[in-house]
């Protein structure tokens, strides 16, 4: 597997919509793919997918989730014709089972907006097979980061996509309260610095008790849009680089290469 990456994937189909609190996310995943080898294949841990296993999606032609309300027209007809992967989809349920994780495959979940929107800027031409994979529902930070750790068993030429949001707190995004900001910047440098700079075993251990760093609780109330990095933290094999640090919504989002 090459290495793993986390991005933020901003805020529902508003990066399709050339939506202008967007920009920076637009062109650093525009200009993303130009960094990297083509993959053979794209897996995506999606913020947006919670079941009682680590499901799988297996259909070969995978429909898409407009799972989002309020937006114009245009957003639900949105297209993005990737195909997707069953004998890869097998392999990885292989891996997980190995790892002793609990693992299914389905048919008939659609690819969520966490996965089509950033993969639409990024391949927009859609001919790189994907499948998908679920959080596991307890939101478990170290199940997850199991789950990467599993992952490295995937092929060298496979990209791990993590999608999510180094900051979360949707009552917060546009509120005046100058706590907000300021629990933003404190959690923001809290997980750069040790994603960064701290070695494997130190990064993931910070991780693991992530309810504890400054201000984690109010820049994400519920856990489900940073455990996508925690799962690139698990299937990287050293200290991750930031290769995203913009704003986004008027808050300090991170992304991160392992």
């Amino acid at each position: 597997m090459t290495s793993p990456i986390f991005i933020p994937h901003g805020g529902g189909p508003l990066p399709l919509l050339n939506d202008p609190r967007h920009q920076t996310l637009i062109s650093f995943l525009q200009q993303l793919p130009t960094t990297l080898e083509k993959p053979s294949a794209i897996v995506v841990i999606s913020a947006h997918w919670e079941e009682s296993t680590f499901a799988i999606t297996s259909h070969p032609n995978p429909a898409l989730l407009y799972d989002y309300s309020g937006f114009p027209k245009e957003s639900y007809e949105i297209t993005y014709p990737v195909s997707g992967h069953p004998v890869l989809a097998q392999q990885i349920e292989q891996l997980l089972r190995q790892a002793n994780l609990p693992t299914s495959q389905t048919t008939s979940r659609k690819l969520d907006h966490g996965v089509f929107v950033p993969l639409k800027l990024m391949y927009p031409s859609a001919d790189i097979p994907v499948v998908q994979v679920s959080l596991h529902r307890s939101l478990d930070p170290s199940l997850h980061i199991r789950l990467g750790e599993a992952l490295k068993g995937l092929d060298d030429s496979i990209l791990l996509l993590g999608s999510g949001f180094s900051y979360h707190n949707l009552r917060a995004f546009f509120s005046p309260d100058p706590r907000h900001r300021e629990a933003n910047v404190a959690f923001h440098q809290w997980l750069r610095q040790v994603c960064t700079q701290m070695s494997r075993s130190e990064m993931l251990e910070h991780l693991r008790q992530w309810t504890i760093a400054p201000s984690s609780q109010l820049c994400h109330p519920r856990s489900e849009h940073l455990l996508p990095l925690m799962v690139c933290a698990g299937a990287g094999r050293g200290v991750a680089k930031s290769i995203f640090d913009g704003v986004i919504f008027g808050k300090q989002s991170l992304g991160l290469q392992w």
